[in-house]
């Protein structure tokens, strides 16, 4: 499977949404933050995600606006948080993060989190700020197969994307088969796990062989599944490390041993809990 950070995946709405991507939890100190995304950028990442609940949307926007990369060859997205769920909600934080961002468009728009009660309003919403033109894509985070049911039902789009925890120590397969059969791109966010588990020593002599480190055989081992990989990072040094991905192949032998790591790892809510 050749592939380049410059590769994307076709959304079901026909629009490309880049395979690779760099992510901005807990990241908010306006220095760090910018230098953190225009170091992704020089990088040759083109995805930046963020949220209304991180709080650093102007920032991204600044950086993104001040890079001398075209707009149209970076993809942003942001998310609706859990405490503005509702049709004139969704309308009204839409436009603020676009605001915030002034970044002319928002690529992809997603429900950050199942809660929040209104789930068919909000997404009915959704909807309509999609066809305006402002948004190119709309999408969910963190829903399970009941919950992403429960708005194709009601008679709503089907979501483009699905952003949820995904790694080796968190293997939600049965999700991913649904997505794919539902025209759902997966992306997986957390994908080093904060950290925690890059060290775990049954990756190490998969790393070994590849001549890799231990975190590039994880985010190789979700692009291999098909599944958008959005690390997140405030160093430079690993910002880079973690895109340097494309050189090599995991054999199927250890995509499976990878896949023998799950143990239903979270560091996030349970969605499955979610009403």
């Amino acid at each position: 499977m050749s592939l380049k950070i410059s590769d994307g995946i076709k959304l079901n709405n026909g629009i490309k949404i880049p395979k690779f991507g760099f992510g901005t939890y807990n990241l908010t100190d306006k220095r760090e933050t910018f230098n953190a995304v225009r170091a992704a950028l020089d990088a040759g990442y083109r995805l930046i995600d963020t949220a209304r609940m991180y709080n650093n949307e102007e920032l991204i926007g600044k950086a993104v606006n001040e890079s001398g990369i075209p707009r149209e060859e970076i993809f942003i997205t942001t998310k609706l948080w859990t405490n503005e769920h509702g049709y004139d909600n969704a309308h009204r934080v839409f436009k603020d993060s676009l605001k915030k961002l002034n970044t002319g468009y928002i690529d992809l728009f997603l429900i950050h989190w199942p809660s929040g009660g209104k789930r068919k309003e909000t997404w009915q919403a959704m909807q309509e700020i999609a066809a305006t033109g402002e948004c190119r894509a709309i999408g969910v985070s963190n829903f399970t197969e009941r919950h992403i049911d429960e708005l194709v039902e009601s008679g709503g789009t089907v979501p483009a994307v699905n952003q949820v925890e995904f790694s080796p120590f968190l293997y939600q397969k049965n999700l991913l088969d649904y997505c794919r059969g539902n025209g759902i791109q997966l992306e997986a966010y957390s994908p080093l796990v904060r950290g925690y588990k890059v060290d775990d020593k049954r990756i190490t002599p998969i790393a070994e062989k590849y001549e890799k480190t231990n975190a590039q055989v994880i985010l190789r081992w979700i692009l291999q599944h098909n599944v958008i990989a959005i690390p997140k990072s405030s160093h430079e040094k690993r910002i880079k490390e973690n895109a340097d991905i494309f050189d090599f192949e995991l054999e199927e032998e250890d995509m499976k041993k990878l896949n023998g790591f799950s143990e239903g790892l979270r560091y996030a809510d349970d969605p499955a809990d979610m009403a």
